[in-house]
């Protein structure tokens, strides 16, 4: 699977599960074992649970290959192997503890979210036209 889609299958399938704080880094220049490292957070053990599985079902059905899924037993970091892409889903003490953006930063992947553009769509209708509420139409003023 090519990287670039490999990485937006990721990215879409850790915001289902509303991963927080989602950044791709191009790890082609640090490593030759992976091309990107993907961090998110998960705000409980079940959410960082939820979201490696998610993950890794995605990446599944999209035709990718899952070599690894670890710490879903704790759900403090989870880390979702997919070959070309390594993923790490930290609760937010732990992301703040290893601070894994230092190892791995540097050439941060530029990526379209999707929360970023459905709150860019949500701005440009909301101060375009009216808003219907309840059968009734309710001018929005700037």
């Amino acid at each position: 699977m090519d990287i670039r889609k490999l990485q937006r299958v990721i990215v879409n399938a850790l915001e289902d599960v509303k991963a927080q704080d989602i950044v791709v880094y191009n790890t082609k220049h640090l490593t030759s074992e992976f091309e990107r490292v993907i961090i998110a957070t998960g705000s409980s053990n079940r959410q960082t649970r939820a979201l490696g599985h998610n993950v890794s079902q995605e990446v599944k059905k999209a035709g990718g290959e899952v070599l690894g899924l670890e710490g879903t037993d704790t759900g403090e970091w989870v880390l979702v192997d997919c070959g070309a892409a390594i993923v790490h889903i930290l609760q937010p003490a732990m992301r703040e503890y290893y601070n894994l953006e230092e190892v791995w930063g540097g050439k941060k992947v530029n990526i379209k979210l999707n929360s970023e553009k459905t709150a860019q769509e949500a701005s440009a209708t909301t101060t375009k036209r009216p808003r219907i509420v309840r059968g009734k139409t309710v001018k929005l003023v700037d």
